[in-house]
Protein backbone atom coordinates (compact mmCIF):
# COMPACT_ATOMS: atom_id res chain seq x y z
CA UNK A 1 0.00 0.00 0.00
CA UNK A 2 0.92 3.77 -0.31
CA UNK A 3 -0.14 7.03 1.67
CA UNK A 4 -2.02 9.66 -0.04
CA UNK A 5 -1.70 13.12 0.78
CA UNK A 6 -4.50 12.94 3.07
CA UNK A 7 -2.59 10.29 5.32
CA UNK A 8 -5.50 7.42 4.32
CA UNK A 9 -3.45 4.20 2.88
CA UNK A 10 -4.20 3.51 -0.74
CA UNK A 11 -3.96 -0.14 -1.95
CA UNK A 12 -1.15 -0.06 -4.44
CA UNK A 13 -2.35 -1.09 -7.94
CA UNK A 14 -1.65 -4.61 -9.21
CA UNK A 15 0.88 -5.36 -11.37
CA UNK A 16 -1.69 -7.92 -13.73
CA UNK A 17 -4.20 -6.16 -15.58
CA UNK A 18 -7.08 -8.93 -15.18
CA UNK A 19 -10.35 -7.65 -14.95
CA UNK A 20 -11.14 -6.48 -11.09
CA UNK A 21 -14.20 -6.98 -9.48
CA UNK A 22 -16.35 -4.70 -7.62
CA UNK A 23 -17.12 -6.41 -4.12
CA UNK A 24 -18.13 -9.31 -2.33
CA UNK A 25 -21.00 -9.07 0.36
CA UNK A 26 -22.55 -11.47 2.93
CA UNK A 27 -25.48 -11.09 5.61
CA UNK A 28 -26.65 -13.72 8.14
CA UNK A 29 -29.54 -13.65 11.13
CA UNK A 30 -28.40 -16.59 13.16
CA UNK A 31 -29.25 -16.04 17.45
CA UNK A 32 -27.39 -18.00 19.78
CA UNK A 33 -24.77 -18.73 17.36
CA UNK A 34 -21.32 -17.00 16.67
CA UNK A 35 -22.26 -14.75 13.74
CA UNK A 36 -18.75 -12.66 13.62
CA UNK A 37 -17.51 -15.95 12.76
CA UNK A 38 -19.68 -17.25 10.43
CA UNK A 39 -19.34 -13.94 8.55
CA UNK A 40 -15.34 -14.17 8.63
CA UNK A 41 -15.38 -17.53 7.06
CA UNK A 42 -18.29 -16.28 4.14
CA UNK A 43 -16.18 -13.15 3.70
CA UNK A 44 -12.97 -15.67 3.07
CA UNK A 45 -15.06 -17.32 0.98
CA UNK A 46 -15.35 -14.04 -1.08
CA UNK A 47 -11.98 -13.10 -1.07
CA UNK A 48 -11.53 -12.96 -4.55
CA UNK A 49 -14.52 -10.44 -5.56
CA UNK A 50 -12.08 -7.57 -3.66
CA UNK A 51 -8.89 -8.02 -2.29
CA UNK A 52 -8.63 -3.71 -1.09
CA UNK A 53 -10.13 -3.28 2.05
CA UNK A 54 -12.49 -6.04 4.85
CA UNK A 55 -15.70 -5.78 7.39
CA UNK A 56 -17.98 -6.24 9.05
CA UNK A 57 -20.96 -5.09 11.20
CA UNK A 58 -22.52 -6.97 14.08
CA UNK A 59 -25.46 -6.26 16.35
CA UNK A 60 -26.51 -7.75 19.73
CA UNK A 61 -29.94 -6.39 19.42
CA UNK A 62 -28.73 -2.92 20.78
CA UNK A 63 -25.57 -1.70 19.76
CA UNK A 64 -24.27 -1.83 16.13
CA UNK A 65 -20.05 -2.77 15.92
CA UNK A 66 -18.11 -1.98 12.94
CA UNK A 67 -14.60 -3.16 12.20
CA UNK A 68 -13.15 -2.66 8.91
CA UNK A 69 -9.89 -1.92 7.58
CA UNK A 70 -7.27 -2.19 4.90
CA UNK A 71 -6.31 -5.75 3.62
CA UNK A 72 -7.23 -8.79 3.18
CA UNK A 73 -9.69 -10.59 5.40
CA UNK A 74 -7.02 -12.59 6.97
CA UNK A 75 -4.83 -9.49 7.78
CA UNK A 76 -8.10 -7.31 9.22
CA UNK A 77 -10.15 -10.36 11.70
CA UNK A 78 -8.04 -13.02 14.12
CA UNK A 79 -9.43 -14.32 17.29
CA UNK A 80 -8.71 -11.26 18.97
CA UNK A 81 -10.52 -9.02 16.69
CA UNK A 82 -13.59 -11.46 16.74
CA UNK A 83 -13.90 -12.22 20.21
CA UNK A 84 -15.61 -8.86 20.91
CA UNK A 85 -18.32 -9.18 18.25
CA UNK A 86 -21.26 -10.64 20.08
CA UNK A 87 -24.58 -10.59 18.68
CA UNK A 88 -27.29 -12.47 16.81
CA UNK A 89 -27.06 -10.82 13.27
CA UNK A 90 -24.13 -9.53 11.42
CA UNK A 91 -23.78 -8.23 7.46
CA UNK A 92 -19.66 -8.43 6.14
CA UNK A 93 -18.15 -6.94 2.94
CA UNK A 94 -14.41 -7.41 0.82
CA UNK A 95 -14.04 -4.24 -1.61
CA UNK A 96 -12.79 -3.69 -4.83
CA UNK A 97 -13.20 0.08 -5.56
CA UNK A 98 -14.82 1.10 -8.63
CA UNK A 99 -16.62 4.18 -7.25
CA UNK A 100 -14.55 6.19 -5.10
CA UNK A 101 -10.55 5.57 -4.25
CA UNK A 102 -9.22 3.15 -2.21
CA UNK A 103 -9.05 4.28 1.10
CA UNK A 104 -10.00 3.23 4.58
CA UNK A 105 -13.09 5.87 4.14
CA UNK A 106 -14.67 3.88 1.72
CA UNK A 107 -13.83 0.58 3.24
CA UNK A 108 -17.26 -1.03 4.16
CA UNK A 109 -19.44 -1.43 5.40
CA UNK A 110 -20.69 1.70 5.85
CA UNK A 111 -22.82 3.03 9.27
CA UNK A 112 -25.33 5.87 9.70
CA UNK A 113 -27.65 6.79 12.73
CA UNK A 114 -30.82 8.73 12.64
CA UNK A 115 -32.25 9.42 15.94
CA UNK A 116 -32.91 5.56 17.41
CA UNK A 117 -31.86 4.15 13.94
CA UNK A 118 -28.82 2.58 13.65
CA UNK A 119 -27.86 0.61 10.33
CA UNK A 120 -25.45 -0.83 8.37
CA UNK A 121 -24.70 -1.19 4.44
CA UNK A 122 -22.25 -3.27 1.77
CA UNK A 123 -22.84 -2.71 -1.65
CA UNK A 124 -21.84 -4.83 -4.59
CA UNK A 125 -21.60 -3.44 -7.97
CA UNK A 126 -21.55 0.28 -9.47
CA UNK A 127 -24.52 3.03 -9.36
CA UNK A 128 -24.53 4.75 -13.03
CA UNK A 129 -26.84 8.17 -12.05
CA UNK A 130 -24.65 8.69 -8.48
CA UNK A 131 -23.47 12.55 -9.48
CA UNK A 132 -27.37 13.54 -10.37
CA UNK A 133 -28.29 11.60 -7.03
CA UNK A 134 -25.75 13.79 -4.98
CA UNK A 135 -26.88 16.75 -6.50
CA UNK A 136 -30.20 16.36 -6.11
CA UNK A 137 -29.20 15.85 -2.05
CA UNK A 138 -27.66 19.21 -2.34
CA UNK A 139 -24.33 17.41 -1.24
CA UNK A 140 -21.47 19.42 -2.22
CA UNK A 141 -18.44 17.77 -3.38
CA UNK A 142 -16.02 15.73 -0.59
CA UNK A 143 -19.34 14.84 1.35
CA UNK A 144 -19.27 11.69 0.57
CA UNK A 145 -16.92 9.65 -1.75
CA UNK A 146 -18.13 6.91 -3.04
CA UNK A 147 -21.47 5.95 -4.25
CA UNK A 148 -22.37 3.01 -1.43
CA UNK A 149 -21.58 6.16 0.88
CA UNK A 150 -24.21 8.10 -1.42
CA UNK A 151 -26.72 5.82 -0.65
CA UNK A 152 -26.51 5.58 3.13
CA UNK A 153 -27.00 9.16 2.88
CA UNK A 154 -30.19 9.45 0.95
CA UNK A 155 -31.46 6.31 3.42
CA UNK A 156 -30.74 8.88 6.07
CA UNK A 157 -32.81 11.87 4.56
CA UNK A 158 -35.98 9.46 4.34
CA UNK A 159 -35.52 7.90 7.58
CA UNK A 160 -35.40 11.98 9.12
CA UNK A 161 -37.97 12.96 6.79
CA UNK A 162 -40.25 9.82 8.50
CA UNK A 163 -39.87 11.53 11.77
CA UNK A 164 -42.68 13.58 12.58
CA UNK A 165 -44.95 10.89 10.60
CA UNK A 166 -47.44 9.32 12.39
CA UNK A 167 -48.09 5.86 10.63
CA UNK A 168 -44.83 4.84 10.51
CA UNK A 169 -43.55 2.54 12.87
CA UNK A 170 -39.89 3.32 14.21
CA UNK A 171 -38.72 0.02 14.13
CA UNK A 172 -40.10 -0.29 10.06
CA UNK A 173 -38.13 3.39 9.40
CA UNK A 174 -35.49 1.60 7.09
CA UNK A 175 -37.36 -0.54 5.65
CA UNK A 176 -39.83 1.92 4.66
CA UNK A 177 -36.87 3.81 4.13
CA UNK A 178 -35.72 1.43 1.28
CA UNK A 179 -38.96 1.22 -0.57
CA UNK A 180 -38.30 5.09 -0.71
CA UNK A 181 -34.83 5.49 -1.75
CA UNK A 182 -34.39 2.09 -3.83
CA UNK A 183 -36.32 2.74 -7.21
CA UNK A 184 -34.18 6.14 -7.22
CA UNK A 185 -31.08 4.11 -7.66
CA UNK A 186 -29.82 3.32 -11.38
CA UNK A 187 -26.98 0.47 -12.26
CA UNK A 188 -25.71 -2.33 -10.35
CA UNK A 189 -26.32 -2.65 -6.82
CA UNK A 190 -26.23 -5.95 -5.02
CA UNK A 191 -27.38 -5.02 -1.08
CA UNK A 192 -26.72 -6.23 2.44
CA UNK A 193 -28.38 -3.91 5.19
CA UNK A 194 -28.82 -4.26 8.81
CA UNK A 195 -29.92 -2.59 11.75
CA UNK A 196 -30.44 -3.88 15.23
CA UNK A 197 -33.68 -6.54 14.60
CA UNK A 198 -32.85 -7.41 10.37
CA UNK A 199 -30.77 -8.23 7.50
CA UNK A 200 -31.86 -7.10 4.37
CA UNK A 201 -30.75 -8.30 0.76
CA UNK A 202 -31.32 -6.00 -1.90
CA UNK A 203 -30.67 -6.65 -5.87
CA UNK A 204 -31.64 -4.27 -8.73
CA UNK A 205 -33.69 -4.38 -10.96
CA UNK A 206 -31.46 -6.18 -14.06
CA UNK A 207 -29.53 -8.71 -11.82
CA UNK A 208 -25.94 -7.43 -13.08
CA UNK A 209 -24.90 -8.53 -9.63
CA UNK A 210 -25.35 -12.17 -8.11
CA UNK A 211 -27.09 -12.71 -4.52
CA UNK A 212 -28.59 -15.78 -3.12
CA UNK A 213 -29.84 -17.17 -0.02
CA UNK A 214 -29.37 -20.05 2.19
CA UNK A 215 -30.57 -21.35 5.31
CA UNK A 216 -28.36 -22.61 8.22
CA UNK A 217 -28.77 -26.42 9.21
CA UNK A 218 -28.45 -24.73 12.89
CA UNK A 219 -31.30 -22.50 12.10
CA UNK A 220 -31.09 -18.78 10.66
CA UNK A 221 -30.49 -17.43 7.01
CA UNK A 222 -27.70 -16.64 5.17
CA UNK A 223 -27.38 -14.11 2.10
CA UNK A 224 -24.26 -13.92 0.10
CA UNK A 225 -23.06 -12.99 -3.45
CA UNK A 226 -22.27 -16.87 -4.66
CA UNK A 227 -23.14 -20.08 -3.03
CA UNK A 228 -19.22 -21.25 -2.07
CA UNK A 229 -19.82 -18.78 1.31
CA UNK A 230 -22.91 -20.60 2.31
CA UNK A 231 -21.38 -24.24 1.81
CA UNK A 232 -18.23 -22.74 4.08
CA UNK A 233 -20.67 -22.17 6.83
CA UNK A 234 -22.85 -25.03 6.76
CA UNK A 235 -26.22 -23.66 5.06
CA UNK A 236 -28.04 -24.91 2.33
CA UNK A 237 -28.35 -22.94 -1.23
CA UNK A 238 -32.77 -22.04 -0.90
CA UNK A 239 -32.17 -19.90 -4.34
CA UNK A 240 -31.16 -16.79 -5.82
CA UNK A 241 -32.29 -13.45 -5.38
CA UNK A 242 -35.16 -12.21 -8.13
CA UNK A 243 -33.84 -9.17 -10.26
CA UNK A 244 -35.22 -6.77 -8.30
CA UNK A 245 -36.18 -8.60 -4.59
CA UNK A 246 -35.47 -7.21 -1.81
CA UNK A 247 -35.95 -9.65 1.00
CA UNK A 248 -35.79 -9.19 4.85
CA UNK A 249 -35.02 -11.42 7.57
CA UNK A 250 -35.59 -11.25 10.92
CA UNK A 251 -36.92 -13.20 14.17
CA UNK A 252 -39.97 -13.99 11.46
CA UNK A 253 -38.01 -15.89 8.97
CA UNK A 254 -37.83 -14.32 5.65
CA UNK A 255 -40.21 -11.63 3.60
CA UNK A 256 -39.83 -10.91 -0.31
CA UNK A 257 -40.78 -7.24 -0.70
CA UNK A 258 -41.76 -5.58 -3.73
CA UNK A 259 -40.07 -2.30 -4.69
CA UNK A 260 -39.42 -1.81 -7.93
CA UNK A 261 -42.40 -1.55 -10.94
CA UNK A 262 -42.53 -4.64 -13.17
CA UNK A 263 -41.71 -2.32 -16.21
CA UNK A 264 -38.03 -2.20 -14.63
CA UNK A 265 -37.26 -5.74 -14.15
CA UNK A 266 -34.68 -6.63 -17.21
CA UNK A 267 -32.99 -9.92 -15.84
CA UNK A 268 -29.34 -9.45 -17.30
CA UNK A 269 -26.74 -10.88 -14.86
CA UNK A 270 -22.83 -9.68 -15.82
CA UNK A 271 -22.25 -12.66 -18.48
CA UNK A 272 -18.52 -12.23 -17.28
CA UNK A 273 -19.51 -13.74 -13.71
CA UNK A 274 -19.45 -17.12 -15.91
CA UNK A 275 -16.49 -16.16 -17.64
CA UNK A 276 -14.28 -14.72 -14.38
CA UNK A 277 -15.33 -13.75 -11.51
CA UNK A 278 -17.44 -15.93 -10.16
CA UNK A 279 -15.59 -18.93 -8.22
CA UNK A 280 -15.65 -21.98 -10.17
CA UNK A 281 -18.19 -24.05 -7.43
CA UNK A 282 -20.57 -21.17 -7.53
CA UNK A 283 -24.20 -21.58 -9.09
CA UNK A 284 -25.68 -18.99 -11.25
CA UNK A 285 -28.93 -19.34 -12.73
CA UNK A 286 -28.80 -22.61 -11.10
CA UNK A 287 -26.06 -23.64 -13.21
CA UNK A 288 -22.51 -24.60 -12.55
CA UNK A 289 -20.30 -22.24 -13.01
CA UNK A 290 -16.92 -25.03 -13.49
CA UNK A 291 -19.22 -26.81 -15.69
CA UNK A 292 -19.79 -23.66 -18.16
CA UNK A 293 -16.23 -22.96 -18.28
CA UNK A 294 -15.81 -26.48 -19.16
CA UNK A 295 -17.63 -26.07 -21.84
CA UNK A 296 -16.62 -22.89 -23.30
CA UNK A 297 -13.21 -24.79 -23.95
CA UNK A 298 -15.03 -27.64 -25.69
CA UNK A 299 -16.71 -25.28 -27.47
CA UNK A 300 -13.75 -22.91 -28.47
CA UNK A 301 -12.06 -26.59 -29.66
CA UNK A 302 -15.00 -26.87 -31.83
CA UNK A 303 -14.60 -23.26 -33.73
CA UNK A 304 -10.90 -22.84 -33.96
CA UNK A 305 -9.19 -26.32 -34.21
CA UNK A 306 -5.26 -26.55 -34.15
CA UNK A 307 -2.78 -29.38 -34.45
CA UNK A 308 -0.70 -29.12 -31.41
CA UNK A 309 0.82 -31.78 -28.80
CA UNK A 310 -0.57 -29.90 -25.55
CA UNK A 311 -3.21 -27.94 -24.20
CA UNK A 312 -2.71 -25.97 -20.97
CA UNK A 313 -4.79 -23.50 -19.17
CA UNK A 314 -3.26 -20.36 -17.20
CA UNK A 315 -4.28 -20.56 -13.72
CA UNK A 316 -6.53 -20.77 -12.68
CA UNK A 317 -9.40 -19.46 -14.24
CA UNK A 318 -8.31 -20.63 -17.69
CA UNK A 319 -7.92 -24.13 -16.38
CA UNK A 320 -11.62 -25.55 -16.78
CA UNK A 321 -12.10 -24.25 -20.19
CA UNK A 322 -8.61 -25.43 -21.32
CA UNK A 323 -10.19 -29.29 -19.74
CA UNK A 324 -12.95 -28.63 -22.05
CA UNK A 325 -10.53 -27.91 -25.32
CA UNK A 326 -8.58 -31.14 -24.78
CA UNK A 327 -11.59 -33.26 -24.20
CA UNK A 328 -12.99 -32.16 -27.49
CA UNK A 329 -10.09 -31.68 -29.54
CA UNK A 330 -8.24 -35.38 -28.26
CA UNK A 331 -4.85 -33.36 -27.98
CA UNK A 332 -3.28 -33.97 -24.36
CA UNK A 333 -3.90 -31.63 -21.62
CA UNK A 334 -0.79 -31.10 -19.62
CA UNK A 335 0.49 -27.96 -16.80
CA UNK A 336 2.55 -25.51 -18.15
CA UNK A 337 2.64 -23.05 -15.46
CA UNK A 338 3.01 -23.40 -11.87
CA UNK A 339 1.32 -20.68 -9.46
CA UNK A 340 2.94 -19.14 -6.50
CA UNK A 341 0.04 -19.51 -4.40
CA UNK A 342 1.32 -17.02 -1.94
CA UNK A 343 0.98 -13.86 -3.93
CA UNK A 344 -2.35 -12.44 -4.20
CA UNK A 345 -3.56 -9.87 -6.61
CA UNK A 346 -2.15 -6.88 -4.95
CA UNK A 347 1.31 -7.37 -4.58
CA UNK A 348 3.86 -4.18 -4.12
CA UNK A 349 5.70 -3.60 -7.46
CA UNK A 350 8.09 -0.88 -6.27
CA UNK A 351 9.29 0.19 -9.55
CA UNK A 352 8.91 -0.69 -13.17
CA UNK A 353 11.67 -3.57 -13.63
CA UNK A 354 9.45 -5.28 -10.63
CA UNK A 355 6.24 -4.68 -12.43
CA UNK A 356 7.64 -5.98 -15.05
CA UNK A 357 8.35 -9.53 -13.83
CA UNK A 358 4.82 -9.05 -12.28
CA UNK A 359 4.08 -12.22 -14.11
CA UNK A 360 7.08 -14.30 -13.34
CA UNK A 361 6.35 -13.26 -9.37
CA UNK A 362 3.14 -15.13 -10.02
CA UNK A 363 3.67 -17.94 -12.78
CA UNK A 364 6.38 -20.00 -13.93
CA UNK A 365 6.69 -22.49 -16.69
CA UNK A 366 7.40 -26.12 -16.52
CA UNK A 367 10.20 -26.55 -19.27
CA UNK A 368 10.32 -30.05 -18.86
CA UNK A 369 6.77 -29.74 -20.14
CA UNK A 370 7.50 -27.29 -22.74
CA UNK A 371 9.97 -27.33 -24.45
CA UNK A 372 9.77 -28.89 -28.33
CA UNK A 373 5.94 -28.55 -27.71
CA UNK A 374 3.43 -26.80 -29.58
CA UNK A 375 1.03 -25.40 -27.19
CA UNK A 376 -2.52 -24.33 -27.21
CA UNK A 377 -2.66 -21.92 -23.96
CA UNK A 378 -6.10 -21.59 -22.97
CA UNK A 379 -6.98 -18.60 -20.77
CA UNK A 380 -10.21 -16.15 -20.19
CA UNK A 381 -9.74 -13.21 -21.93
CA UNK A 382 -7.77 -10.06 -22.80
CA UNK A 383 -8.14 -6.86 -21.45
CA UNK A 384 -4.71 -4.91 -22.07
CA UNK A 385 -2.64 -7.47 -22.97
CA UNK A 386 0.34 -6.82 -20.96
CA UNK A 387 -0.21 -10.08 -18.77
CA UNK A 388 -0.33 -12.32 -21.81
CA UNK A 389 2.57 -10.92 -23.68
CA UNK A 390 4.95 -11.54 -20.69
CA UNK A 391 3.54 -15.16 -20.49
CA UNK A 392 4.22 -15.68 -24.10
CA UNK A 393 7.31 -14.76 -24.05
CA UNK A 394 8.11 -17.13 -20.66
CA UNK A 395 6.92 -19.82 -22.45
CA UNK A 396 8.76 -19.11 -25.92
CA UNK A 397 11.92 -18.70 -23.75
CA UNK A 398 11.25 -22.12 -22.23
CA UNK A 399 11.21 -24.04 -25.47
CA UNK A 400 7.97 -23.79 -27.01
CA UNK A 401 8.00 -24.14 -30.33
CA UNK A 402 4.44 -22.91 -31.29
CA UNK A 403 2.32 -20.90 -29.01
CA UNK A 404 -1.30 -21.17 -30.17
CA UNK A 405 -3.91 -18.85 -27.83
CA UNK A 406 -7.40 -19.43 -27.15
CA UNK A 407 -9.72 -17.14 -25.19
CA UNK A 408 -13.09 -18.08 -23.46
CA UNK A 409 -14.46 -14.51 -23.89
CA UNK A 410 -15.36 -12.64 -26.94
CA UNK A 411 -12.92 -9.29 -26.99
CA UNK A 412 -13.59 -6.79 -24.57
CA UNK A 413 -14.20 -3.52 -26.65
CA UNK A 414 -15.85 -1.59 -24.49
CA UNK A 415 -16.04 -0.19 -20.84
CA UNK A 416 -17.91 -1.46 -18.16
CA UNK A 417 -19.63 1.23 -15.47
CA UNK A 418 -21.20 -1.66 -13.59
CA UNK A 419 -18.91 -2.49 -10.72
CA UNK A 420 -15.99 -3.63 -13.13
CA UNK A 421 -12.75 -2.07 -13.28
CA UNK A 422 -12.04 -2.29 -17.15
CA UNK A 423 -10.69 0.80 -17.65
CA UNK A 424 -10.97 3.58 -20.32
CA UNK A 425 -11.86 2.09 -24.01
CA UNK A 426 -8.50 3.92 -25.21
CA UNK A 427 -6.36 0.71 -22.91
CA UNK A 428 -8.90 -1.93 -24.25
CA UNK A 429 -6.48 -3.77 -26.65
CA UNK A 430 -9.53 -5.18 -28.74
CA UNK A 431 -10.55 -1.68 -29.53
CA UNK A 432 -7.33 -0.52 -30.28
CA UNK A 433 -6.53 -3.60 -32.63
CA UNK A 434 -7.95 -5.70 -35.22
CA UNK A 435 -7.53 -9.57 -33.84
CA UNK A 436 -4.43 -10.18 -36.24
CA UNK A 437 -2.43 -7.13 -34.84
CA UNK A 438 -3.30 -8.65 -31.16
CA UNK A 439 -2.03 -12.02 -32.73
CA UNK A 440 0.95 -10.11 -34.07
CA UNK A 441 1.36 -8.17 -30.48
CA UNK A 442 1.27 -11.28 -28.40
CA UNK A 443 3.41 -12.96 -30.64
CA UNK A 444 1.43 -15.90 -30.90
CA UNK A 445 0.94 -18.13 -34.22
CA UNK A 446 -2.68 -18.24 -34.13
CA UNK A 447 -5.15 -16.36 -31.72
CA UNK A 448 -9.06 -17.44 -31.34
CA UNK A 449 -11.63 -15.51 -29.26
CA UNK A 450 -15.22 -17.72 -28.74
CA UNK A 451 -18.03 -16.10 -30.27
CA UNK A 452 -20.68 -14.48 -28.44
CA UNK A 453 -23.26 -17.00 -29.05
CA UNK A 454 -21.41 -19.63 -28.08
CA UNK A 455 -20.05 -18.13 -24.92
CA UNK A 456 -24.03 -17.98 -24.26
CA UNK A 457 -24.72 -21.52 -25.02
CA UNK A 458 -22.19 -22.73 -22.95
CA UNK A 459 -23.34 -21.13 -19.65
CA UNK A 460 -26.37 -23.54 -20.30
CA UNK A 461 -28.88 -20.86 -19.13
CA UNK A 462 -32.35 -20.95 -20.85
CA UNK A 463 -33.53 -18.26 -22.94
CA UNK A 464 -35.05 -16.48 -20.58
CA UNK A 465 -32.39 -16.36 -18.55
CA UNK A 466 -30.80 -12.93 -19.72
CA UNK A 467 -27.26 -11.43 -19.57
CA UNK A 468 -25.23 -8.10 -19.95
CA UNK A 469 -22.64 -8.20 -22.50
CA UNK A 470 -22.27 -4.56 -22.85
CA UNK A 471 -18.14 -4.77 -22.72
CA UNK A 472 -18.07 -7.00 -25.88
CA UNK A 473 -20.82 -5.37 -27.27
CA UNK A 474 -21.51 -2.31 -26.48
CA UNK A 475 -25.18 -2.82 -25.58
CA UNK A 476 -25.63 -1.22 -22.16
CA UNK A 477 -28.83 -2.23 -20.13
CA UNK A 478 -28.95 0.74 -18.27
CA UNK A 479 -28.25 3.93 -19.69
CA UNK A 480 -24.41 5.74 -18.65
CA UNK A 481 -24.37 9.18 -18.43
CA UNK A 482 -21.72 11.25 -20.16
CA UNK A 483 -20.00 12.29 -16.61
CA UNK A 484 -19.52 8.88 -15.32
CA UNK A 485 -15.57 8.45 -13.94
CA UNK A 486 -14.60 6.26 -11.10
CA UNK A 487 -13.97 9.36 -8.55
CA UNK A 488 -17.10 11.14 -9.13
CA UNK A 489 -18.04 11.69 -5.85
CA UNK A 490 -14.56 13.23 -4.53
CA UNK A 491 -13.23 16.08 -3.40
CA UNK A 492 -10.58 16.52 -5.78
CA UNK A 493 -12.32 16.14 -8.77
CA UNK A 494 -13.22 20.36 -8.60
CA UNK A 495 -11.65 23.48 -7.50
CA UNK A 496 -13.90 25.52 -4.45
CA UNK A 497 -16.29 26.78 -6.89
CA UNK A 498 -17.36 23.74 -8.28
CA UNK A 499 -15.50 23.92 -11.63
CA UNK A 500 -13.97 20.50 -13.26
CA UNK A 501 -9.88 20.37 -12.46
CA UNK A 502 -7.39 21.11 -15.31
CA UNK A 503 -6.98 17.90 -16.74
CA UNK A 504 -4.96 17.09 -19.09
CA UNK A 505 -6.47 17.49 -22.45
CA UNK A 506 -6.32 13.70 -23.20
CA UNK A 507 -7.33 12.60 -19.93
CA UNK A 508 -10.28 14.78 -20.19
CA UNK A 509 -11.16 13.42 -23.39
CA UNK A 510 -10.87 9.82 -22.41
CA UNK A 511 -13.38 10.30 -20.00
CA UNK A 512 -16.06 12.46 -21.35
CA UNK A 513 -15.80 10.36 -24.88
CA UNK A 514 -15.52 6.81 -23.01
CA UNK A 515 -19.19 7.62 -21.35
CA UNK A 516 -20.16 9.25 -24.18
CA UNK A 517 -20.07 7.07 -26.32
CA UNK A 518 -21.66 4.50 -24.30
CA UNK A 519 -24.65 6.80 -23.94
CA UNK A 520 -25.05 7.15 -27.30
CA UNK A 521 -24.97 3.58 -28.30
CA UNK A 522 -27.56 3.07 -25.51
CA UNK A 523 -30.06 4.97 -26.70
CA UNK A 524 -29.36 4.10 -30.20
CA UNK A 525 -29.48 0.70 -29.46
CA UNK A 526 -25.92 -0.36 -31.12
Amino acid sequence: MTQAADGDLVATPPADDSLKEACGVFGVHAPDQPVAHLTYLGLYALQHRGQESAGMAVTDGVDITVVKDMGLVSNVFDERTLAPLTGHLAIGHTRYSTTGSSTWRNAQPVYRAVGTTGFALGHNGNLVNTAELAAEAGMLPGMVTSDSDLVAELLCASIEAMADVDDVIPGDALVQALVEVLPRLEGAFSLVIMDAERVIGVRDPNGLRPLCLGLLEAGGWVLASESPALDIVGAHFVRELDPGEMVVIDADGVQSVPVFPEERLDPTLCLFEFVYFARPDSRLYGRSVHHARVRMGELLAEQAPVEADMVMGVPESGLPAAEGFARASGIPYGQGLVKNRYIGRTFIAPSQKMRALGVRMKLNPLKENIAGKRLVVVDDSVVRGTTQKQLVGMLREAGATEVHLRLSSPPIKWSCFYGIDTGTRAELLAHNMTIDEIREYLNVDTLAYITLDRLVTATGTTPEAGFCDACFTGNYPVAIPVELRKNVLEKDTSDPLGEPLDYPSTLLESIQGEAALAADDTLSGA
